[in-house]
């Protein structure tokens, strides 16, 4: 009688008509209601008409077979406010399975619900700018054009990008550069229809998709419109700035009747408008295909790349915060080009996936990195793990778990010693797919981890599902955490929402002390980012791992993460 009295946890009894027989103190702290008020009435009296009538014959049915469910409640107090809580109801039954009374126990669960649809804005919306994202972009387009084709209606997709904007960053910072991004949001919204599309798609670019047209005419008079108020100067912290759009247009269905067509060729258009000079559009034309050929150059020089040993792995530290130590290294793969330079990941990366050259050059980091893991091992750094990254056909193709054990195999490693990071974009390409891929992996002992969480689109539903040990923060929203609420807010629901579907978290892109010292105080597990070191060399690294300790090496004493 005391534990039931006393239980923290609201709990109530009915009898086998389902009339009040008991209830508990914590139960009328959450609901208003006393036990003179409530006992002998049916549980009914809690409802808030929010719950679907399906979820009630779900556990009733579950009660009558099996004896128990759990599920979402929406119930409403004594006062009138409702609120989500997670049920728990045994039935308990005769030896003839009849059911004598039944015990439910009650947890509110608001904040948990909120956090997700935080998250869950977040996974459609920008942050920064409040408008759609690229998954939410591509969605709705997908609309209008199968709308397009119903009504034969024409379709104008912008691809924009502001002009000499990183120099806006560069002199002034991001913060001045954030909120320059926010006032052309709002300037592009005012040129369009509500009915319209306005989406950011990355650093500054944009992209507006106008509907129902009957000629191009009207894509024309935005483009204008956009030239001219996006060039109006922006005053923003004591400064006059001038930024500039570049604008590329593909038009449905003459530019092509997918959203990859329409998007591709309208960033090649905007390409063209930026060469000649920015501040202006250009419509796309089939000339402008010259440009593909650039591309094509790309992809035959990636793979003599590969030949020419142009390629190297650099790994960047990821902190322990917990044992005050290094307890892994995400391998990162560099292109060191005889003429270009060095060629960035974004840019050759998506050109592997394009061609299927991907798979050869996936085979060729899981290679070196384990080859690299091995050479540790030697020097006693024996409980390392590496980080790698996968990309959406790596994930999909039916040869991955086959290939990572022949990998572990080859070079007398164990599933443990590795760590593969998918993105939430990668995961939801065919999720089922996923999820039957994921378990294969995790059956070799390998960890999973998703990276750079809230800017895809993942289902919280399939998160669920994936069998991930580790959520990885994207930077965007570690950057900001010490002076804007919004990332602060979401940073935080993040880490509580992982820790309590059972998941350690890896915060990306940690440059600054107070982002180190918040990021500590939130219990975050793990931590990446050039407050510990960029990414670094295989020479490098070891010297690093000599110097700072891994796991493995770490003292016993050893002082706590320095955030000096």
């Amino acid at each position: 009688a005391n534990a039931f009295e006393n239980s923290g946890e609201p709990i109530l009894i009915s009898d086998n008509n389902n009339n009040i027989i008991n209830i508990n103190k914590a139960f009328t702290e959450q609901t208003g209601y006393t036990p003179k008020e409530i006992v002998g009435q049916n549980p009914r009296i809690l409802s808030s008409n929010t719950t679907p009538v399906s979820t009630y014959k779900e556990m009733w049915r579950d009660l009558d077979e099996t004896g128990f469910w759990q599920g979402e409640l929406w119930d409403r107090t004594k006062s009138g406010h409702i609120f989500p809580k997670l049920a728990s109801i045994s039935a308990i039954k005769d030896e003839n399975n009849e059911a004598l009374f039944y015990i439910a126990s009650f947890a509110d669960i608001s904040e948990r619900k909120e956090a997700e649809e935080r998250i869950s804005h977040l996974a459609h919306h920008d942050i920064l700018t409040g408008l759609q994202n690229r998954f939410s972009l591509e969605d709705r387009l997908e609309q209008a054009l199968s709308f397009a084709n119903r009504g034969q209606s024409m379709v104008a997709v912008f691809f924009i990008d502001l002009d000499r904007f990183k120099n806006i960053n560069d002199s002034l910072g991001h913060h001045a550069g954030d909120k320059l991004l926010i006032e052309v949001s709002g300037r592009l919204k005012n040129c369009v229809r509500d009915s319209d599309i306005v989406a950011r798609v990355g650093g500054d670019e944009f992209v507006i998709v106008l509907t129902g047209m009957n000629d191009a005419n009207r894509a024309a008079f935005i483009a204008e419109s956009l030239l001219t108020q996006i060039s109006r100067p922006y005053f923003i912290d004591g400064h006059k700035l001038e930024t500039s759009p570049s604008i590329g247009i593909s038009v449905y269905p003459n530019d092509g009747t997918t959203v990859d067509e329409l998007m591709r060729n309208a960033d090649i258009a905007m390409y063209h408008a930026k060469e000649e000079g920015r501040n202006t559009y250009h419509f796309f034309t089939d000339s402008m295909l010259i440009a593909a050929q650039e591309h094509l150059k790309l992809q035959a020089e990636l793979r003599l790349a590969l030949e020419n040993q142009q390629l190297e792995l650099y790994f960047q530290p990821q902190m322990n915060i917990a044992k005050q130590c290094v307890s892994s290294l995400e391998a990162l793969v560099r292109w060191k080009h005889p003429e270009r330079g060095m060629v960035s990941p974004t840019e050759f990366i998506p050109v592997a996936e394009e061609t299927g050259f991907i798979h050869e050059l996936g085979k060729w980091i899981f290679n070196e990195a384990c080859k690299q893991l091995v050479i540790w091992r030697n020097q006693g750094i024996t409980e390392l793990i590496v980080a790698i990254n996968l990309s959406a056909k790596q994930l999909h193709s039916s040869e991955l778990s086959k290939i990572v054990s022949a990998m572990l195999s080859n070079h007398g490693l164990s599933g443990h010693d590795l760590e593969l990071e998918i993105t939430e974009t990668a995961a939801m390409v065919d999720p089922e797919v996923a999820v039957e891929q994921l378990d294969s992996l995790r059956k070799l002992g390998v960890g999973l981890a998703i990276d750079d969480f809230g800017t895809g689109y993942s289902s919280l539903a399939y998160l669920k599902r994936l069998p991930i040990q580790t959520l990885k923060l994207d930077r965007t929203f570690v950057r900001d955490i010490e002076h804007d609420q919004n990332d602060l807010e979401i940073s935080t629901a993040t880490i509580s929402l992982a820790h309590n579907l059972g998941l350690k978290v890896v915060a990306e892109g940690v440059e600054t002390k107070g982002q180190l010292e918040f990021l500590v105080g939130h219990q975050c597990d793990y931590v990446q980012g050039n407050y510990f070191s960029k990414p670094l060399c295989a020479d490098e690294a070891t010297k690093f791992l000599k110097e700072k300790g891994a796991c493995v090496l770490a003292d016993e004493s050893k002082d706590q993460i320095e955030v000096d």
